[in-house]
């Protein structure tokens, strides 16, 4: 988690428990002054209330404008929306990403049921009580948008007829050489399985082992140490066979074997290991045995930034990318996340072979929890950006049914996406489900079967020089 986060993180506990006091101290001043028994009935009530409207992670004001800096040469129309359809002022031509800057205001129901935007077949939601600049991703409608039928319509929010259409366009970056870096086992599937799926030659490196945070395989009789060193094998065994799924063999998977939450340590210390901080482990060796490319770190095994950095030269040396998938700096918080993009920028400085662009990819966001908002199966609208974030080059290629079913069992397949969620998560649930109309999907009861299945995979495109 980036320090930036932590921070946020703070500040919104903090109010929590500020306003929880102001509520308890007015709760017992009210059993004083009516009834005891007012006093259980409205904690209750005030639980319940917390869980239904109040536990989402959100640390902006709904009503912020998003704020993307698009490049002058990124065509944009002028449009606006009659009688409920898109109208626009001029031939949009072609392109494969479409995005639609809108304004949005949530009516009252927006405030307490989740606002969300009809395009056509799809629906992108937002914050409740958003009010200000959105952004809706209209990619894979551009026949019904060039006849006119394209519909959009707001649910417990108003639209305002005004709006520009930014249409960027793209070659199909699945027709040339891909390497997808993957801090976490898992990582590659949630952004990127549509595309590596159908990817003509494609590479995945995992960089790390996924060791931590293995509690819940001590309930098989092992002590910390020897839980985290089967979740470490069990995961870096999923970097592998997993993307056999989407059609990727064996032979074209890295596991780099680093430790988890050490990447952005080791970049501060670039000679110095690394070792786990839970499984005792500090030899990268120990889940390198199915690789099948000889790398620098296999001949030392020292968990150490200048080793995993010559291992990503030799892995982009051998597998000859034009186009890398790397998660975005910027937008994903997650310090494994922000140093593996680091680390690989670093190796394409030091490789001979030069790639020719970068796609970048947001598991995690800074500023909200649940983006993409709403059900699985529906577009993902752009996250919220609420500091003006460049948004030169943009590509969201679309997933059919098919894609979007296997997608979701290749999630199923990671063990870290797997078993049941804590009962206060499920008691949450049930209350967003009755109160606030919240859907999961039945493909996965974790998260990210909501969040990463989805009619859209995004990336933003950057040109590396040569």
């Amino acid at each position: 988690m980036s320090a930036r986060k932590q921070t946020l993180l703070k500040q919104h506990r903090r109010q929590k428990r500020i306003a929880l006091l102001l509520a308890l101290a007015s709760l017992l001043l009210m059993g004083v002054l009516v009834a005891w028994w007012w006093v259980p009935l409205l904690l209750l009530a005030g639980w319940v209330a917390h869980e239904a409207w109040f536990a989402d992670h959100l640390f902006y004001a709904p009503g912020d404008d998003y704020s993307y800096a698009f490049a002058d040469e990124v065509p944009a129309f002028s449009g606006r929306i009659e009688a409920g359809y898109l109208r626009m002022d001029g031939a949009i031509g072609t392109a494969d990403t479409l995005i639609l800057r809108v304004h949005l205001k949530a009516n009252w129901l927006g405030r307490w049921l989740d606002p969300y935007v009809e395009i056509g077949s799809d629906r992108q939601d937002f914050e409740r009580g958003a009010n200000g600049c959105r952004y809706l991703n209209l990619s894979g409608q551009q026949d019904a948008l060039t006849r006119g039928a394209l519909q959009v319509r707001g649910h417990f929010c108003s639209i305002e007829p005004t709006v520009t259409l930014f249409a960027l366009n793209n070659p199909d970056y699945a027709e040339q050489r891909l390497m997808v870096i993957a801090p976490h086992a898992d990582d590659a599937e949630l952004a990127a399985f549509g595309l590596y799926s159908r990817a003509r030659d494609v590479s995945i490196v995992t960089l790390t082992q996924g060791e931590i945070e293995a509690e819940s395989y001590r309930g098989l009789g092992l002590d910390h140490v020897a839980a985290a060193r089967l979740k470490g094998r069990l995961r870096a065994w999923d970097s592998l066979a997993v993307p056999l799924w989407g059609g990727v063999p064996q032979s074209q998977c890295l596991q780099l074997g680093y430790y988890c939450l050490q990447l952005s340590a080791m970049q501060a210390q670039p000679e110095a290991a690394f070792a786990s901080r839970e499984s005792g482990e500090g030899d990268i060796r120990s889940v390198r045995a199915a690789n099948s490319v000889q790398l620098p770190g296999d001949i030392d095994g020292v968990p150490s930034w200048r080793n995993l950095v010559a291992d990503l030269v030799a892995s982009i040396e051998y597998f000859q990318p034009d186009v890398v998938v790397s998660p975005h700096p910027q937008l994903d918080p997650h310090s494994d996340h922000v140093a593996s993009t680091q680390a690989l920028l670093a190796a394409i400085g030091l490789s001979r072979w030069k790639p020719k662009t970068l796609l970048l990819y947001a598991n995690h966001l800074h500023d909200n929890d649940r983006w993409p908002m709403g059900p699985a199966g529906f577009g993902i609208a752009l996250p919220p950006a609420i500091t003006a974030l460049p948004a030169d080059g943009m590509w969201s290629p679309s997933l059919d049914a098919a894609q979007q079913l296997d997608k979701a069992m290749a999630l199923a397949m990671q063990h870290d996406l797997q078993g049941r969620l804590p009962l206060k998560r499920c008691i949450r649930r049930l209350i967003q489900r009755l109160l606030v109309g919240r859907r999961w999907p039945a493909t996965g009861e974790d998260e990210f079967f909501r969040k990463a299945v989805r009619r859209h995979e995004l990336f933003w495109v950057r040109t590396l020089g040569g």
